[in-house]
């Protein structure tokens, strides 16, 4: 399996939605490298932003499961190259 290093971006619009994407982001921790969030309450809104390492399907599992979650909104971009190997897959 090729594993590829992306970013996932998750606006939580609808705060009572919190913790349903924090049990899927629980779910897939094997895949998180790195966290961040952020509140913007003049805005009402959370933003996380997460370093992944996984399979594209993997990454693609991840994001399709926080996609379908009411009140959040997610985008994933996904390195073109291997960093075990450098070469494009």
């Amino acid at each position: 399996m090729d594993k590829r290093i992306g970013i996932v971006g998750i606006v939580v619009e609808d705060l009572a939605c919190a913790e349903r994407v924090n049990a899927v982001l629980h779910d897939y921790a094997g895949l998180i490298v790195g966290r961040m969030g952020i509140p913007y309450r003049e805005r009402g809104v959370s933003v996380i932003s997460l370093i992944v390492d996984g399979s594209n399907d993997e990454i693609s599992a991840l994001t399709g499961k926080l996609g379908r979650i009411a009140g959040a909104a997610v985008k994933s971009m996904i390195a073109k190259t291997n960093p075990a190997n450098g070469k494009d897959a």
